[in-house]
Formats: C-alpha cells, structure tokens, sequence
C-alpha cells in the first residue's frame, strides 16, 4: 500500500514539473515575441480558454487553452509517465495546449488564469507637459470667475472637507469642483491596475490631455484661433504616433471635463461657444468622456464628481448604512436658482411651488449663495428630504443629481436627457426603480403639482426607489487616486469597462469586414 501511494505521488510530482517546464517554455516564447516585433495590428494577445476545469473523465482528461500570435509557428508534444503534452501555435489560429493523462486520477484544480489583465490593458500617451500639468501652473485663471488653485489640490480633489456638524462620515471627504474631473481621472489611471507601457498589449490607448481647462481659459473674450491652438496641435501630436495607425484613433479615448458641448463649436464665428476639438476630422474617431455627452455617437458622460472620495470599501459601505438610517423631514427639495434669462427654464415654477409647501425645503443658489457652495449645506439638506428635484441648469444635467443619490434621495427628473439618455453605462435601464419623471411641459402649462405628485408613490415604493439610489452609490463616486478599492467597482471603474467594451466591439465589425467609420461619430437626433 505504501509504495503505491509513494508510486501516485512521484507520477503526480513529475507532472507538476512538466507542466511547469511547459509554462515557461510558453512564457519564454511570448517574451522572444516581444522584443523581437510583432504585427502592429494585433501585438501578443495571451488567451486562456477552460484552463480552470476539473477533469473528471476517467478515462482521458485534459486541460485545453489557446495562445494567439500573429507571427510564429511552433508545435511542441511530449509524453511521459502517460501524461501527454502538446503546443502548436499557428499564424491563423493561434495556438493549443493539450495535457492529457491516461490514468484514473483526478487532475486538481489549475490557476484560473495565467493573465488577469487580458483585454484590459491600457496604454496612456505621454503627452507633452502643455496639455495638462502645464495647464494647472496658472490656475488662477483656469475660469474666469473663480480662483480654482485650491480645488486642484489633492490630486484634484480639492482641500479636506472639516466634517464640524457630523454630517459626514469620517473619512474620505473633500470640497471637490465639478471641472476637476479630467484631473481625478488622470490621476486615477496612473494607479489602474491593468496600465501598461507597452502600447502592443493594450486595448484602449488614454490620451491624458485636459480640454475642459484649455478651453475654459478662453471662453470670455478670445478669439476662436486661441481656444483651437491646443485642440489642432495635440490632433497633430497624436496622428504622427504609431499607435494611432493602428486603428485610426478609434482605440482612443479621452475625458473632456466640462460638458460635450463646450469642445463642439458649431460655427468659426468668435462670438460662438467652446472650442472645436470634437468637430476636427481626426477627433471623429475618438471617443470622448465628459460629464454631460453630446448628441454624438463617440460622447459618452460619466458622473460628475462628487464630494466623496473613498479610500475602502468598508468606508462606502459605512456610508451607505447611514443613508440608510437617516430621517428624513421633507418631502422634496430644490437646490438652485431660478434663470429668468432662459425662456425654456422652469426653475421659477418649481421655487414657486416650493416655496408654497410646507412640506418643500428650498436653497437658494441666489447671486451665489454660501449655502450652495457648501458641501456641508448642500448635503445635509439632500439628507433629510425624501426626493430631490434636478431640472436642468446650464445645460440638461447637473451635478447636484449625483450629490443628491450619494445622499440617498431620488432625484425627480423633468426631461430625460438630464440622466436617462446620458448615464446609460451607470444607471439602470428602468428608471422607475431609482427616480421619478415629471414632464417638464407639464409644469410648465401648470397641469401638475409636485407636491401631489411624490404624494401619490406608495410608500412600499418610495422604500424601494430609496434603497436603489443607495446601491447606486459605489458606481457614482470616484474612489480616492492614491489608493484601490478592494472589491467595488467606483465610477472609474465602470468608465473604463465601458471604453474596452466599446473597442472591442469595433474590432471584432472590423474583423467581420464592417466599416468602422459608420455610426461611430454620427449625431443620433432622437438621443434625448
């Protein structure tokens, strides 16, 4: 008995050896690959198919997984001990690893992955320094009507938030500004776990160019050849790179940091608005990340920033359960200003109600009040009100949409380009489950009241509405640069997936024999 328990062991230990002879064997061959060129369309792409199986057939197990490369051939086989090894790579389809064992062992589970990273990778270009540190230098005059050097600090997170009145949790907050987010994000893909300097691997190409603070440098009393120098030489930087022939730019991506609109100048008239980045021919095959998209097709938005910024898991989950906890006193609230400038705005019927209802808590945004520049303020009021009212401002979204979900109120939408046709790789499809509509034509003609309205959702359904919006948290906040979270997936997180699934999508039309350019950078009218 003992010696064939000692017989099973040596067999078994020397195909751990073969297996792990064959393993670098493989490894070795990639890394030749590597420094010795490649196919610049394709670089090495590690696939591992069904390597995590548990082989049960008694009679002939086997663990299968495939390499692709381009440009070698080899064919490896072995046996021994009646364990049977086979390698073969070829230009067309890539290659398989065959281990099989005519015994009535079972084969133990293997590494599930040789590659975590495999279609994750992402090569960031190292821009010239004028694209975006040199920006920050002069912060002061980043935006014309505020001084925005403090709110650069902290890797773009601004200065810590003092949490004097226990509004907050106890870590993790800053006084954030809603332009900084080219800065967050640059900041958070230095620490991405998948980033590569390697751009044959990667794929998705970031470009770390900050367009929202080029251009809103010279929105106020500059002629359109200032606002474009930027946008015209970093296109021209960028075609002149090996990695933009590769598929024509459409691997790339970048994060505006102001809405869409602003770097889609319609017209060369100087007294139009923004620059024309978006609407160069080169940018058409780029895709553009911003807090508020465009009706274009590459325009995608992602969540403004907010004031939390957390640094583990365990200090989101915290917060959620105290949103949970919170009573909420009102009904609804509005934070904000009226704009009686705007013809189609209908703030100034929503203060009027508003203010008509006791069960209504409104702050007033009025010539720039503190209240609305607090985050302290502003969050406390959000706090204790069941829904929060988000019409649109400047523009059809606002940030105070995610600074009202991050304190566990339902936001009550009035057109749906504010959230449901921007945020569509982050909020659930049925918007009934997270928030409730209101047409804004409907307020506007007086056909109904707000009050009545929220009064008329069941409670059950409020509770479930509620409990949504908390869940939403993880995927609205961007965690903290300087750190990882463990296992949530934060905003960043979701962004990059969306870009990858994005690309990879164009590769497998272009593979298909699809042209990439259709429907890439064309404007969708019905969007909103």
């Amino acid at each position: 008995m003992e010696a064939l328990f000692v017989g099973k062991f040596r067999s078994q230990l020397w195909f751990v050896l073969l297996i792990s002879f064959l393993l670098s064997l493989i490894l070795l061959f990639f890394y030749h690959s590597s420094i010795t060129g490649g196919d610049q369309n394709n670089g090495v792409t590690f696939l591992v198919n069904n390597f995590v199986n548990v082989i049960q057939d008694r009679k002939n197990k086997s663990i299968d997984f495939a390499v692709n490369s381009s440009h070698r051939t080899i064919t490896l086989s072995t046996n021994y001990h009646n364990f049977t090894c086979e390698l073969t790579t070829n230009r067309n389809s890539g290659g398989q690893v065959k281990v099989s064992q005519e015994k009535n062992e079972t084969i133990e589970h293997i590494s599930p992955s040789l590659d975590s990273c495999s279609g994750r990778y992402i090569y960031m270009h190292d821009v010239p320094r004028k694209f975006n540190e040199d920006l920050l230098k002069d912060c002061h005059s980043l935006i014309k009507w505020f001084d925005m050097c403090q709110y650069i600090s902290n890797l773009g997170l601004g200065p810590k938030i003092e949490n004097s009145e226990r509004v907050l949790s106890s870590e993790g907050w800053f006084a954030t500004n809603q332009f900084t987010l080219g800065i967050i994000f640059h900041n958070r893909m230095k620490q991405y776990k998948c980033l590569t300097n390697d751009s044959l691997l990667a794929s998705a190409i970031y470009v770390p160019f900050y367009p929202g603070f080029d251009v809103s440098r010279y929105l106020w009393g500059f002629n359109i050849s200032v606002r474009d120098a930027a946008s015209f030489a970093l296109v021209k930087w960028l075609t002149q790179k090996p990695e933009w022939k590769r598929m024509w730019g459409r691997d790339h991506f970048l994060v505006g940091g102001r809405p869409a609109w602003d770097l889609r100048r319609q017209t060369d008239d100087d007294s139009d608005w923004g620059s024309k980045l978006m609407l160069l021919p080169e940018s058409n095959n780029i895709t553009l990340l911003s807090v508020e998209a465009s009706l274009s097709n590459n325009d995608f938005a992602i969540p403004y920033p907010t004031y939390f910024h957390p640094s583990k898991d365990i200090q989101v989950r915290k917060w959620q359960r105290k949103m949970r906890r919170m009573e909420r006193r009102y009904l609804f609230t509005f934070t904000g200003a009226p704009r009686p400038n705007s013809p189609g705005s209908i703030r100034g019927e929503l203060i009027d109600q508003c203010q008509s209802s006791s069960t209504c808590n409104f702050v007033s945004c009025l010539h720039g009040a503190k209240k609305c520049e607090d985050p302290l303020k502003v969050l406390k009021a959000f706090q204790s009100s069941v829904f929060c009212l988000q019409p649109a401002g400047d523009s059809l979204t606002r940030r105070s949409t995610f600074d009202s979900i991050l304190a566990g109120c339902i936001p009550v939408f009035f057109h749906p380009g504010s959230a449901y046709a921007q945020y569509i790789w982050y909020m659930p499809r049925n918007h009934t489950k997270y928030s409730v509509f209101i047409p804004q034509n409907d307020l506007k003609d007086r056909k109904v009241l707000i009050n009545e309205t929220l009064l008329q959702v069941p409670k059950k359904e409020v509770l479930a509405m509620r409990e949504e919006v908390i869940k939403l948290i993880p995927r609205i906040v961007y965690a903290d640069p300087r750190y990882r979270l463990e296992r949530l997936e934060d905003a960043f997180d979701i962004a990059v997936k969306g870009v990858l699934d994005r690309v990879e999508a164009v590769r497998r039309g272009i593979k298909k024999g699809q042209d990439p350019s259709i429907g890439f950078a064309e404007y969708n009218v019905t969007k909103f």
